[in-house]
Order: structure tokens, then sequence, then C-alpha cells
């Protein structure tokens, strides 16, 4: 029997060479950086940064709205190299990785500005009336970026133009697995005609790239990955106290209420479990279906699943794709032999290429499980979707919540009020009613969860927070004044000020604030006087 093929990444002669996972065609061959080669960029990104963020936001996201148009000019291009490299459809590529990216760059250039606009903040207490305050958002400086090889193109993308449009400087390190896809989104992000240094593309082994990284300075990391792999980074960064933004696993539920569209339900599940042939942190890996809806539910899940078309994308037709790395598929093939094992039942398959045609695994639905199962408790990664029967729905949630991964999750229910009341119960970063998989590509949602799934947000406002500091500038505009009446020298009559503050602004009763008054008045006619004598 022939071993399947694996997603073939050699390192020769300091090269990557890259395969496709369908049939392991060899498709590109980039050069390796060294941790020397980054060390030089992180320099050089300190320099070119400090000019870059003196560039006025406009200018610089009128700068990055050409990479729109030349995603838009080479889309087609941009989906094959997506399907060849990572092995999802052409289709797939195409909605999740192209589309988003031309949506996510018009809005957060849209809205650049706003979200780095100077704000004001209201006055705390009528004492210091002449205390104008504001928060004004500072870039990190050079910050370096991590990224996965399931969206290899979409994932990294919004995170670089935020990075950019925000004033700094980024390092980008694509997965190794897809490096093809990476230097196409090189490609798109040098079309903009950026200062040099501004962003540099980095091929380095993940194995070493986050301790690269790290040691080299970057002022912020952004990763996303695996929840071990961002364990270990968040341990290493806390030598310097560099900050991290980690976007790690999901293992997330769907609620299957009893008046729920069943029809969509079901077609929801397939879409969110299967698309990109599982490989999603965010798709549907545990489904709770309430008893009343149980068989009907399974009915039209095994009746869609059976008729998923698993393969090589060749002429647009095919459904699902092969797994991007030959060590996904082994793990996905142990998580369902575990769950086999342990009393499961495998309900529901689709076809799939024969063994040592690609990196194929078939699409299953389990049921008859429970949370002894791997499957049910960590993150599988693949095609395989578990379908568990409730009694009710408070139990739904409780099962739901019982992980320690809480990235998205959904409700399905016709009854909208009802539904947002059991989404407000699940402790996951994102609940999506009616849906699944998709607020991803939603700019405007910030995309992070709860628990071992999140430190931090990307997307959206709050997402864009993530590429800036926060600093606050406090003005004094009392004219005249020479001092604060509680600064030195010190003397009763400066503590009988304060005291009277707190008599003014809360004494019990009136006799109490005009005795606070009258304190207060006069040590605060020490403010315009410059002498040093202690007052009496």
């Amino acid at each position: 029997m022939n071993k399947p093929l694996k997603k073939v990444i050699r390192i020769e002669d300091a090269k990557t060479i890259c395969t496709n996972p369908a049939n392991g065609e060899v498709i590109a061959e980039y050069p390796i950086n060294t941790v020397g080669d980054l060390r030089r960029a992180i320099d050089k990104a300190r320099q070119a940064q400090k000019e870059w963020a003196k560039v006025p936001v406009r200018r610089r996201a009128k700068m990055i709205m050409k990479v729109r148009g030349y995603i838009v000019e080479h889309m087609d291009e941009l989906a094959e190299c997506i399907c060849r490299d990572n092995g999802k459809t052409r289709v797939d590529a195409i909605t999740t990785d192209v589309l988003t990216t031309t949506m996510a760059t018009t809005y957060y250039c849209k809205n650049a500005a706003k979200f780095m606009k100077d704000r004001s903040l209201p006055l705390g207490n009528i004492l210091f009336f002449f205390k104008w305050s504001k928060i004004v958002r500072i870039p990190w400086g050079v910050v370096g970026i991590i990224s996965p090889w399931n969206y290899p193109f979409s994932i990294p993308y919004s995170e670089v133009i935020m990075a950019l449009l925000a004033g700094n400087a980024v390092i980008l390190k694509a997965a190794t697995e897809t490096q093809a896809v990476g230097h196409k989104l090189k490609e798109c992000i040098e079309s903009a005609g950026l200062p040099e240094g501004v962003f540099t593309y980095i091929n380095m082994p993940g194995s070493i790239a986050g301790d690269a990284f790290l040691e080299g300075g970057v002022d912020k990391l952004f990763f996303t990955g695996s929840t071990a792999i961002g364990k270990y980074l968040m341990k290493k960064a806390s030598e310097t106290l560099t900050p991290l933004s980690l976007e790690l696993g999901g293992n997330d539920p769907m609620i299957v209420c009893e008046d729920a569209d069943l029809h969509r339900a079901a077609m929801g599940a397939i879409w969110a479990g299967m698309q990109n042939a599982g490989q999603s942190c965010g798709g549907v890996e545990r489904v709770y279906v309430h008893r009343d809806v149980y068989d009907e539910f399974l009915r039209l899940l095994k009746q869609g699943v059976e008729s998923l078309v698993v393969g090589e994308d060749i002429n647009f037709d095919t459904d699902i794709g092969p797994l991007t790395t030959k060590r996904q598929v082994e793990t996905v093939r142990a998580h369902v032999r575990d769950a086999l094992d342990r009393g499961a039942t495998l309900f529901a398959t689709s076809g799939a290429p024969e063994v040592g045609k690609g990196n194929f695994h078939p699409c299953v639905v389990l049921t008859d499980v429970d949370h002894d199962m791997i499957t049910m408790k960590d993150e599988t990664f693949g095609p395989v979707v578990a379908v568990m029967k409730v009694d009710s729905i408070e139990e739904a949630i409780d099962l739901a919540n019982d992980s320690y991964l809480g990235l998205t999750g959904s409700v399905w229910s016709k009854n909208r009020r009802k539904a947002m009341k059991i989404a407000r119960e699940i402790q996951s970063g994102a609940i999506t009613i009616n849906d699944h998989l998709m607020s991803h590509g939603l700019a405007e949602t910030p995309w992070g969860g709860f628990k071992q799934s999140s430190i931090g947000r990307s997307h959206g406002d709050i997402g864009f927070a993530e590429m800036t500091q926060p600093m606050v500038i406090v003005n004094d505009v009392m004219p005249f004044a020479r001092k604060q009446f509680w600064w030195h020298p010190h003397s009763h009559a400066v503590y009988a000020g304060i005291r009277g503050v707190v008599y003014l602004l809360y004494g019990k009763n009136l006799l109490y604030r005009v005795k606070g008054l009258y304190g207060l008045g006069r040590a605060f006619f020490r403010t315009f006087m410059s002498d040093l004598k202690k007052q009496d």
C-alpha cells in the first residue's frame, strides 16, 4: 500500500520547497532567511518606522488602497496559488482568502483616521476643571507577525495592513507550509510602493521564528497558531515583557434548538465543519442537538455529508480539498480512532480519493460521543463533526462551556430573542446566530476568544487598537497659575485645604460643605503665589 503524501517542506541548501498537498507536485522553492537577516531587517525597520509614523494617516491609507487594486487585478492567480499551496478549493480560496481581504482593505483604510483620532476625556471631577485630558494612539514601532497555513492569505493580510495604517513597520513571517502564498502576499503589499524597510517578508522555520523575533527586539508580536506554541511564546516574551497578541485554538460548539430551521442548521454544520477540510480554528467541531429534532437533523446532515465531493480541485466542482499537511491527516485519524475505540459511532462519511493520492480524509460525522473523547476536548482541525443529543438547551450550554477553549460558537433557532439569550451564556469570544465560521470575514467584528483560545483581539476597532499604545496627555489650562496648591512647602493650611476638598465634595450636610469651601479657598490662593514660604 502506498503511503499518503505529505505536504513536503524540504530545507535543502537553505531553501524551502513547496508542494501541492493534493498530488505532491513541486510548485515553488524559496531561500530561507537567517536569524541575522531578521535582526538586520528589524534594525532597518526601526529606522524606517520613525519616518513612516510621521506620514498622515489618510496618506498612509491612500497608499494601502493600492493593494486592493492589485488583489482585484490578480484574484484568479491568487486563488489558484492558494488552492495549489494550501489545498483548499478555488471557491474556498476566493471566498475566504481573497474576497475578505478586499473588503478588509476598504474598511480599515476608510476608518483608520477615525481609529487614530485623538479622543478627549470628559471631566471626572469639577475640582479639576482646569485639567483637560485626551487619549492619543501611538504605534508600537516594529511589529512582528507570525501567521499560520490554514488561511495563509487572509489572516496575515489584515494584521499587516492594520499595523501599517497605524504607523508601524512590519516584519512578516508566513507559514513554512504555504510559502508560495506568502510570497504572493508579499507582492501584494509591495504593490503599494511603501518606503523601504517599512514592510519586510521573512522566510524562516517556525521552530526558531518565535525566539528570533523576541530576541531580535520587536516591539510587539502577533502570533496565530496552536495553544501549545502560544504558551511557549508567552513564557519567552516574559523575559523582556514584550507584548503579545495570540490567536490560538478552538473546539467550537454549535447548539441546535428544538425550533431551529433544521435544513439551514445541517447545511451550516457542513459548511462550518468541513470547509477548508475542517482546518479552521473557528469551525464547528461539537454539535449539541435538542432531542426533539435530533433524528431529523442527523438525517439531513448525513444526506449532505455523503453528497460532498472530496478531491483535487480541477474543474471548480470539488467541495473539499486535501488537508495541508500529512501530520494533520494523522492527527485527524488519531482523533477519529480514539472516538471509535471509546464507543462512538461512525454515522456518516463522504467519499475520498484512495490512500496515496494526496492528503485526503473523508468528511466524517460521529455520534454516540461524550466528553471523554479527544475530539470533544481538543481541537481536531479536520473534517470531523461530532453530534450529541441533549435533553434541554441548559444541558447544551453546560456542555458547550465544558472546554478549556472558547474561540467561537453558534446558536440555531427561529426565535432570535431566545437565541440571543443563549448566546450570552456561551463562554466564547464570538457567537453567531443561525450561522457559523463567518465573523472572521467581517472586518468590523473583533476576532478572538476566551480561556486558552486567545490573548487580545484582531479585526475591527478593537483589533486595530492592538496595533497602538494609548497615551494620555493632560493639559493644565488655568491662566496665571504658578503652581498647584498641594505642592511644597507643606503646612497645616495645605492639609486643611485638602480636607476641605473632601468636605466640599462629599460632606454629609451643608455645614460641612461650607466648612470645606472655606478651607479650600484659603489654600487655593497658593496656586497663584510664587513664593516658597509656608502658609499659616
